[in-house]
């Protein structure tokens, strides 16, 4: 391992180790100037004191604007966060009254399938690809998609939606209720391929399987599993080897002809997706065919199932986590990356070689999303669904009054651990940089199907053919699966973009707490003294731009108080159409009733960001692997609802 590679997976950790030293240094060395006191001097004389050398010198002025770069960081995030939620809240309405949607759904509803797919042999072996279906072009131009009229989409295309649903050790009854929302669909029948993405140790699992196939077998188009082997060297278990696993076994099922029209996505085990979601995501796909094999397709998430029955505090921990991943998705945002849930078609996912399955990727999605962008030398092309995806709030292992809290607040805490475990990704991305860099005169790349790729020697000769179009495949012989894809330059000003959005998700939390506490104590120490390097203004600076920080992110809950109420509205209206209300949970928001969770937002921000993004860091410098541990789901009471107009 070169020394480049080791810091780059430690980058966390060090710059965590470098703050603390430098705020050390300036608050000591100008604790101890302040002590025998400035003394002022004729700035002629040779015996003069010059501001470079008093204190800590030069360190003290970059400690200074350091300090006051985080702080506009702080005040940068909450700001993008509210314009994005509210022109995303803007989009919604608009989306509900979508016409092309219905005309969707209709069409598939008039139509049905006769086609269902499902057996456990389907997925365990090579076959033959299954026949495709009549795939024609879009000839749509392109525009928004809200406004599309009846010619604008070609319904007679056909889109394969692969569903891969990692899962491991979850409740049958989660994965149930998952499933049949999905199977509520009116396109479900005719183009949903599900891959029930399990892990081989887990004990009965084939059983449990097969229970949910036979259950679901006539409404999907197919329905599957897929095992991963526990005993795979370098392989750690979690979500994205699941469904790295899936996506080698899925595409021996499509042929190359077909590929380019199979959009995979890839939801949790408790996710809750709209039929719109599929919808939006088909007409986006045929409405712009020219970036179609290059877009990944980001979506919202919302916490709208248990809300009402875990803590205030776990609430707006999942509240903000929304704010995160909403905050890239606004219109005309070029980096977008995703939160849990995500779609991308066959062909990108062939292009990158699939998902990666080390210790590194255990935040898949923001993973994938890397290779993507780096793949195409940041020219990756991101759209947002504007359907939300419902989610439940993360529960403990049960118990009444203060233990009950305690239990929901570790539980919550385990997850904020995995999600900042995710700061190894700052290091990949800079790795990627580097060779982007080194390679940034290359203009093509050819690439195979993915499990072509994945079943030959790492050392296979794939020909690199100049002069072919994009997309464009060798006519015969054995490499005949072979599709040159042609790189546009690197883009730069992106790769700038995505640098500050990963320091923000991964640096930005540990950074902040480090600087308010250093730079308190900077000003304590040298209250009254002279002012030699002219930065106390900085620090008055700093106090504004924190203050503007938390007024800001309780504006992102007044405005997603409209999100949660529009979206919880629509899943539980929807519920109730396809019949699958009863039971399920629906949590609705109430402000005069709610008021705690703005009280909440100071507590929220170091326990769920600063302590587990610092535990993170510093636990990388002696392992990179984290034990993956399942998050308790809310679980389905068939007996009665549970919606709820009002949240403890």
């Amino acid at each position: 391992m070169s020394i480049f590679t080791w810091c780059t997976r430690r980058s966390g950790g060090l710059a965590m180790i470098a703050t603390i030293s430098l705020s050390y240094w300036v608050i000591s060395k100008e604790a101890a100037a302040s002590r025998f006191g400035y003394k002022y001097m004729q700035q002629d004389t040779l015996s003069a004191v010059s501001a470079s050398s008093a204190g800590a010198g030069l360190w003290t002025v970059f400690f200074a604007y350091y300090c006051l770069l985080i702080h506009v960081l702080v005040a940068i995030f909450p700001l993008r966060a509210c314009w994005s939620i509210f022109d995303i809240t803007r989009s919604l309405k608009k989306t509900a009254r979508n016409k092309a949607l219905r005309d969707i759904k209709l069409s598939h509803r008039r139509r049905g399938s006769s086609t269902s797919l499902s057996s456990s042999e389907t997925l365990t072996s090579s076959r033959d690809a299954s026949t495709p279906s009549s795939i024609s072009g879009s000839e749509a131009g392109d525009l928004e998609p809200e406004f599309y009229t009846d010619g604008d989409i070609d319904l007679d295309s056909r889109l394969i939606h692969a569903i891969v649903i990692p899962n491991y050790k979850e409740e049958v009854d989660t994965l149930r209720e998952t499933l049949e929302v999905l199977a509520s669909h009116p396109q479900a029948r005719s183009t949903y391929d599900i891959y029930l993405a399990m892990e081989q140790r887990e004990h009965n699992v084939e059983l449990k399987a097969m229970n949910l196939i036979q259950e679901f077998v006539k409404k999907f188009r197919s329905i599957d599993f897929t095992l991963h082997p526990s005993d795979i060297p370098g392989e750690s278990p979690g979500k994205g080897s699941n469904a790295a696993w899936a996506a080698r076994k899925l595409s021996e099922r499509y042929s190359i002809g077909m590929r380019k029209d199979v959009i995979i996505t890839g939801i949790d085990a408790d996710s809750h997706l709209s039929s719109n979601y599929f919808a939006l995501l088909t007409s986006m796909h045929l409405a712009y065919p020219e970036t179609a094999t290059t877009t990944l397709y980001s979506a919202p998430i919302i916490f709208d199932r248990n809300a009402h029955n875990v803590p205030a505090i776990v609430r707006v921990a999942d509240i903000l986590w929304c704010a995160a991943g909403m905050s890239g998705l606004y219109s005309g945002s070029t980096i977008a990356p995703p939160t849990s849930v995500y779609s991308l078609p066959l062909q990108l996912v062939d292009r990158v070689g699939g998902w990666d399955c080390d210790s590194e990727a255990i935040g898949e999605d923001l993973h994938m999303y890397l290779k993507c962008f780096f793949a195409l030398n940041g020219n990756l092309t991101v759209r947002t669904v504007l359907s939300p995806v419902s989610q439940s709030n993360v529960k403990g292992n049960g118990g009444n009054g203060i233990h009950g809290i305690y239990n929901d607040m570790h539980a919550r805490y385990k997850q904020a651990l995995r999600h900042m475990w995710g700061a190894l990704d700052s290091g990949f991305a800079m790795r990627k940089t580097a060779e982007l860099w080194q390679e940034r005169k290359h203009t093509s790349r050819a690439f195979r199907p993915l499990h072509v790729t994945l079943n030959q020697p790492s050392d296979t000769y794939i020909p690199q053919v100049d002069g072919l179009n994009p997309e464009e495949t060798l006519e015969s012989g054995i490499f005949s699966d072979v599709t040159t894809d042609t790189l546009k330059e690197p883009n730069w000003e992106r790769l700038f973009y995505l640098g500050h959005r990963l320091f923000e998700a991964h640096f930005l939390p540990v950074q902040t707490t480090i600087l308010v506490v250093a730079s308190t104590l900077y000003v304590w120490v040298t209250e009254g003294t002279a002012d030699p390097h002219n930065v106390h203004w900085i620090f008055g600076i700093c106090n504004i731009l924190r203050t503007a920080g938390f007024m800001q992110i309780a504006f992102y809950l007044f405005l997603y108080e409209s999100f949660h109420r529009i979206n919880a509205a629509n899943r539980e209206r929807e519920m109730n159409d396809a019949g699958l209300a009863k039971g399920m949970c629906f949590s609705h928001r109430n402000v005069k009733k709610n008021f705690i969770d703005y009280v909440m937002v100071p507590l929220v921000a170091p326990l769920y960001g600063s302590f587990p993004g610092a535990h993170a860091q510093i636990s990388h410098f002696w392992t990179l692997d984290l034990v993956y541990t399942v998050s308790k789901k809310v679980t389905r009471q068939r007996a009665k609802s549970l919606s709820a107009d009002t949240m403890a």
